[in-house]
């Protein structure tokens, strides 16, 4: 049994905001695959779903608390269903990835996350990380309108790339077999090659070609 937690604020205000689309990336999953949509539940707290992705059985957390608080609804799901850190997965956005950019990471630091520094605290750090890129605004005073912006028009062309890719590859993460996932996202959302132009037949000439 896995848990799979997509990270995020609560409340319409901050749907569609940068700081969202690991809560954005559990649901495509869940609409790719014909899960249930998440319900909110009191025990243990959050919105979750459940359903098989491949061989796997997996349960889906949305915590319904604040991005600072989200460990405490990780930590009492872990302990209600009798799961080890290792067996939960985290979708979070990343200010350290390119826009677009999927990394998946076995512990580590927080590196300022809220989210994460939250969980951290709650389950320690042994738990898996679907890094989501949303870019750096290049200025750390910018961080925090940056990840508490919505995503913009032209956000969306690679941001809903990512998030089917994500969706379609998302077996490979249960199976664990994380490199085969990023493999398989990194395939689907590069951008598709120009065509090449097409050779004259041998010993014939092209239309610019004059006796």
């Amino acid at each position: 049994m896995l848990l799979f937690v997509g990270l995020g604020n609560p409340g319409r205000d901050y749907a569609e905001n940068r700081h969202n689309v690991g809560a954005m990336a559990v649901e495509a999953i869940l609409r790719r695959h014909g899960l249930p949509a998440l319900r909110n539940s009191t025990r243990p707290r959050g919105a979750f779903s459940e359903g098989r992705l491949g061989e796997a059985q997996v349960r889906f957390l949305r915590p319904l608390s604040y991005m600072n608080e989200s460990g405490g609804p990780v930590g009492e799901a872990m302990r209600y269903w009798r799961m080890a850190p290792e067996d939960v997965v985290v979708f979070h956005d990343e200010l350290d990835l390119a826009a677009g950019k999927v990394r998946v990471k076995h512990g580590g630091g927080h590196a300022g996350h809220n989210g994460l520094r939250s969980i951290d605290a709650h389950i320690g750090r042994d738990y898996r990380r679907v890094r989501i890129g949303i870019g750096h605004p290049g200025d750390k005073e910018r961080v925090t309108g940056h990840v508490l912006r919505d995503f913009s028009k032209a956000d969306r062309a690679w941001l809903d790339a990512v998030l089917d890719a994500i969706a379609d590859a998302a077996p490979l993460l249960a199976a664990g077999d994380d490199a085969a996932f990023m493999t398989r996202v990194a395939l689907l959302t590069q951008p598709p090659r120009p065509k090449a132009e097409a050779e004259p037949p041998k010993g014939g000439k092209t239309e610019t070609e004059k006796d």
